[in-house]
């Protein structure tokens, strides 16, 4: 009789936990509530690229149940692009939560936090920064130029490394850039010839050289693109 009700303590036990499992899984697995951030996921379409943009393709959030979490497909660039996009099962997305990409286990490959309304950026080791949003959205019409005349700080890492006016007197939208002094060698060696807006980026345009392009964090804040040299201007 003990060996019996030890037999069935265990088997009791077992079956809570498999039915703890389920619930859990099924939880995981219901459809997004109308309205949450993860409906609105699965309602749009998705760009994902490298900072530069140098590397773009579509994702599609589905709402139909995967192994660990809800169904994501990616165009076949994808894979190509992004290799770490071949391990990614599912997608997960609770409300005050980071938008995760997981493989069949249930890890966490890529994590994404919204920075701005429909824009996510994920620092992913081994791959760089990533981001994901609505096609076409960062290609937003340019800030007119008169929001940008005025002084201006360079940091590295947060640390200022020159003062600089984006001036005002300028012809057919290029500007002059007037660096003032004790800026940093590495920046006074680009001898910036000049500034403009273009496609709602800034762009400073060295001597020689490629162009210096900055992308819109806030209306104080540009940052340098690509991300690796962590370099921004700030009001």
């Amino acid at each position: 009789m003990r060996a019996g009700a030890a037999i069935a303590t265990v088997l009791a036990g077992c079956l809570a936990v498999a039915l703890a499992m389920a619930c859990g899984a099924a939880a995981q697995s219901a459809p997004p509530a109308p309205g949450s951030d993860a409906a609105r996921l699965a309602a749009a379409p998705w760009e994902l690229s490298s900072a530069d943009r140098e590397r773009i393709c579509a994702v599609r959030f589905l709402t139909a149940p995967a192994a660990s979490g809800f169904k994501v497909e990616f165009d076949a660039a994808c894979a190509s692009l992004f290799p770490v996009v071949k391990d990614v099962a599912a997608w997960l997305f609770a409300d005050n939560d980071l938008l995760r990409l997981v493989d069949a286990r249930g890890k966490t490959l890529i994590a994404f936090g919204e920075v701005e309304t429909g824009v996510f950026e994920a620092p992913t080791p081994g791959v760089g920064l990533l981001f994901l949003q609505a096609p076409g959205s960062a290609q937003q019409a340019s800030r007119p130029a008169d929001d940008m005349f005025g002084e201006w700080t360079m940091t590295r890492a947060g640390a200022p490394i020159c003062k600089l006016t984006l001036d005002s007197n300028g012809a057919d939208g290029k500007y002059p850039v007037l660096l003032r002094p004790n800026c940093d060698a590495s920046i006074v060696r680009q001898r910036f010839t000049h500034w403009s807006m273009q496609e709602g980026e800034l762009l400073l345009a060295p001597a020689a050289g490629a162009l210096w392009r900055f992308e819109e964090v806030d209306a104080a804040t540009f940052r340098r693109l690509p991300a690796t040299d962590d370099i921004a201007l700030t009001r």
